[in-house]
């Protein structure tokens, strides 16, 4: 099933409901990083909520978010726009479980921040910052939501895996409240949350988008939007020429003396970009000739 993402209204349209499919997005990145499945899961359900909160932004706009804990996965970074988004965890090699065989993100994290930062083509990126709550990923989304952007929400993200510790199913959901919303179905939908299967799980079994909205919502909705989702990586040799130049021709000279020869892997997709005697060279002479 092709990865893509639902948004639908609900409740008189004083709910907004959005439900994707990650799975290919997941597998991609524990194939190229050779992740743990702890490590896969944690990274697998950020991807996944920036891929939805990418589709509440205009076409263009950016979204970068850092997850740091004191845990062994380290650092968390992922970035999204339109839909497409790339990311990393510091440490890909951490398998943590509790005695029931789940996978235990919330100590693979431990303590910690959850920033998100947004370049919506205004003067300056805006950025907003909140403590972990409980590492679980989804539950720290939620109180984002509600502490940064004041809009009430309920988020679900999972990651299923396979005997052989590979991706199985990923995905999840965002629920928003919007002004008008009654009590009484704010406490139809928590009711509703309580009951239902994880998003995994439902989509391991065949569930769409549309079928976990309408499993949310019990039929009650109004479809809006479909989105492709995918993953993606601008970087080039000519991106990591450019910083290498910035170092200027005393560093450049000091590994043209040494190494001769430099080797930069890109953070988000792994990619080797190798720099020989040559490239260095043509590069120190360059800044040579602009007097730096």
């Amino acid at each position: 099933m092709k990865n893509y993402l639902q948004k639908a209204y609900c409740m008189h349209e004083t709910v907004r409901i959005y439900a994707a499919i990650t799975t290919d997005i997941v597998d991609h990145y524990q194939k190229i990083f050779n992740m743990w499945p702890t490590s896969a899961a944690a990274l697998g359900r950020t991807l996944t909520i920036a891929a939805i909160m990418s589709a509440t932004y205009k076409s263009g706009e950016y979204l970068n978010i850092k997850i740091e804990g004191d845990g062994p996965i380290g650092k968390i970074v992922v970035e999204a726009t339109d839909g497409k988004v790339r990311g990393f965890v510091q440490n890909p090699g951490v398998y943590l479980s509790h005695n029931n065989g789940h996978l235990d993100v919330k100590d693979a994290i431990g303590n910690g921040t959850l920033e998100v930062i947004k370049d919506l083509h205004m003067r300056a990126p805006f950025s907003s910052s909140v403590e972990l709550v409980s590492g679980e990923i989804a539950e720290d989304f939620s109180y984002f939501f509600a502490k940064s952007e004041q809009i009430p929400s309920a988020v679900g993200l999972g990651v299923l895996f396979d005997n052989d510790s590979k991706v199985k199913s990923a995905g999840g959901f965002l629920i928003q409240i919007m002004p008008g919303c009654k009590d009484e179905d704010i406490t139809k939908l928590e009711n509703k949350l309580k009951e239902i299967k994880p998003c995994s799980q439902m989509i391991d079994e065949g569930y769409t988008p549309e079928d976990i909205i309408k499993e949310i919502t019990d039929g009650d909705y109004k479809l809006l939007e479909t989105k492709e989702l995918n993953y993606f990586c601008n970087c080039s040799k000519d991106r990591f020429r450019r910083g290498i130049k910035s170092l200027g021709s005393t560093e450049i000279k000091d590994i043209l003396n040494t190494d001769k020869k430099a080797e930069i892997t890109c953070n988000f997709c792994n990619t080797k970009y190798n720099f020989d005697e040559k490239d260095l060279t043509e590069i120190y002479d360059e800044l040579k000739k602009e007097g730096k």
